[in-house]
């Protein structure tokens, strides 16, 4: 459960967004949206090796 003070005279506004990412950092919706469904080790280390590859090309094409 998150808890968040308002200070005296804060704005709403302010609590709020505040809130919203407390909750990203925590990453209750990211891991509710991969419960849905399995997805097989073996396809999980793929995704990762590809993710990496092409950070890794864009940080190459940063050099040059």
């Amino acid at each position: 459960m998150l808890i968040i003070p308002i200070k005296e005279g804060e704005n709403i506004d302010r609590a709020l967004k505040r809130y919203k990412r407390k909750f990203d950092r925590t990453g209750t919706m990211r891991q509710l949206r991969s419960r849905q469904q399995f997805t097989k080790p073996s396809v999980e280390k793929r995704n990762q090796l590809q993710k990496a590859q092409y950070i890794q090309h864009l940080r190459d094409q940063e050099e040059i």
